[in-house]
């Protein structure tokens, strides 16, 4: 058998696999399923802030200030939030706004990477911490904003959130409801399964493209000596606001995402701590490595739910003076800790290329 069939071989075995996935965890509780449909989430949003940091070099601590546009987007977009507030609204939509899969999703992508673009801009000059202090400040801005933003004109809801917001339709099939399909019924955490596999799938697809493109290696380039780069004639600026905006456009269309699948969202899920999490994930996984990217993701969103029930029993036997949520923390830090102390280029770091330097001699050994 030649390499390519043994590779499409590899494929079919994996592409039946992960479709089995959700019917085999639904049999154990519809919460298994769900958690595999974040865990997919976060496979997205760490994606696009692998272009960023894994291939571009340049640090984002804020990079859940995307999540938060595309899911607020979608949001304003498919809940009667500003039809009720707006009479301008009600007057051109007497239904009702209940934007369709197809729009919202290039839309999500599209402002996100607007918002990347206008993040990237001011930031062209700086690197490393003062880089990273930046595109902290930024999550936390788009995080102050739509918490405050309900007065004088009342756009996010403020601290409220946003409630009722309409399911995802596709193909005519409501992923809100179960689906019966006579011999089988798929509940609504199976059906977004699907969805949030596809659009991993397109989001690897597409990364992988990058990396191996001329974009992709300028980025490369841009990453282990950005001077240098330069003086090869890269136009640098324009590449970082690509990173930051191409990275970005995944967020958006994650954040989506987890609107349509909450059905509510509010100021609270786009803390700092969620963006910390992005980042660790792609540091633990591998830096630019897409598989290692996707395995560190998968980790640390699958991990803090099966430390949970570890938690509950220290609690216990601590007779309760421990704080079960506060000791999930603890052990997923500790956890981290001896990942990287034995794995410092992450649990699945990119392949080196080429033979490794030889050492150099001792010294005073006349060679």
């Amino acid at each position: 058998m030649n390499p390519m069939k043994n590779r499409w071989v590899a494929f079919a075995l994996a592409a039946l696999l992960l479709l089995a996935v959700p019917l085999v965890a639904q049999q154990f509780g519809n919460a298994w399923v769900r958690i595999i449909d974040f865990a997919l989430l976060y496979v997205l949003l760490a994606l696009g802030l692998n272009i960023v940091v894994g291939y571009a070099g340049l640090l984002d601590l804020g990079y859940i200030a995307f999540y938060a546009v595309g899911a607020y987007l979608f949001g304003l977009l498919a809940s009667p939030h500003l039809w009720e507030h707006f009479p301008a609204i009600q007057a051109l939509f007497p239904g009702g706004l209940h934007a369709p899969l197809w729009v919202v999703i290039p839309l999500a992508a599209g402002l996100a990477a607007l918002f990347g673009v206008l993040l990237g801009a001011p930031t062209l000059k700086l690197r490393g911490d003062y880089l990273a202090i930046v595109t902290l400040g930024f999550g936390e801005i788009i995080r102050v904003f739509v918490n405050n933003l309900d007065a004088p004109v009342n756009i996010t809801n403020g601290p409220k959130g946003l409630a009722q917001i309409d399911s995802v339709t596709f193909f005519g099939i409501d992923l809100g409801l179960t689906l019966d399909l006579g011999f089988i019924s798929l509940p609504s955490v199976t059906l977004h399964y699907y969805l949030f596999l596809a659009l991993v799938v397109v989001g690897v697809v597409v990364c992988s493209r990058l990396e191996k493109s001329r974009i992709g290696r300028a980025w490369m380039a841009i990453r282990e000596d950005e001077i240098a780069a330069r003086a090869m004639g890269i136009n640098t600026r324009n590449m970082k606001l690509l990173a930051f905006g191409m990275g970005a456009s995944l967020g958006g269309v994650a954040g989506a995402m987890f609107a349509a699948f909450q059905n509510f969202i509010s100021p609270e899920s786009f803390s700092l701590q969620e963006s910390v999490m992005v980042v660790a994930m792609v540091v633990l996984g591998g830096l630019g490595h897409i598989p290692g990217v996707i395995l560190g993701a998968l980790l640390l969103a699958a991990l803090p739910e099966v430390l949970r029930y570890v938690a509950g029993d220290l609690q216990a036997a601590t007779g309760g003076r421990l704080d079960a949520a506060v000791l999930r923390q603890l052990l997923i830090a500790l956890a981290m800790i001896a990942v990287m102390l034995a794995r410092p280029r992450g649990l699945w770091p990119t392949p080196m290329h080429g033979p490794r330097p030889a050492a150099l001699p001792p010294a005073g050994s006349g060679r």
